[in-house]
């Protein structure tokens, strides 16, 4: 990917990445430019559900994490307003899940974003199309390094 554009400003990836939830469930998130995200998380005993396998809602997070990463990468405040996810593979315990997100669609008041889950073997765990409103504010830091 030679025409990758270069990260978003520490500023603001510091910004995106202080989510309380995300720490509390061990989400990292690793990398953010305009259009793209990445995080993951390491499937522990805290995240599974009553079979064994990671909990929906742990990986849920896990895209939406990204999804607010991404829809957010070019410094305006977006807001979600619709996520579909599939479900397709579970997570199994000690699994690295990888979620990636990208940018489908943009105007100037609702973007779109595909964002794929993945295990450490490739596996496609769960994916999702998502939505947002986007707002006129830019994010405060994003103001100040401008």
């Amino acid at each position: 990917m030679a025409d990758a554009a270069p990260d978003v400003a520490a500023p603001l990836f510091a910004q995106l990445a202080a989510d309380p939830l995300a720490a509390h469930l061990g989400i990292t998130l690793e990398q953010v430019r305009p259009g793209y995200a990445r995080a993951g998380m390491t499937v522990g005993p805290q995240l599974l559900n009553a079979v064994g396998t990671a909990h929906g809602g742990a990986t849920m997070a896990l895209l939406d994490v990204v999804h607010a990463a991404v829809s957010n990468s070019h410094g305006t405040v977006a807001v979600a307003q619709d996520v579909h996810t599939e479900f397709l593979e579970p997570g199994r315990p000690g699994d690295r899940l990888v979620a990636e997100g990208v940018e489908v669609h943009r105007s100037s008041r609702t973007a779109v974003y595909r964002i794929e889950a993945r295990a450490q073997d490739g596996g496609l765990v769960a994916a999702a199309l998502a939505r947002v409103f986007r707002t006129d504010r830019p994010w405060p830091v994003a103001e100040e390094s401008a």
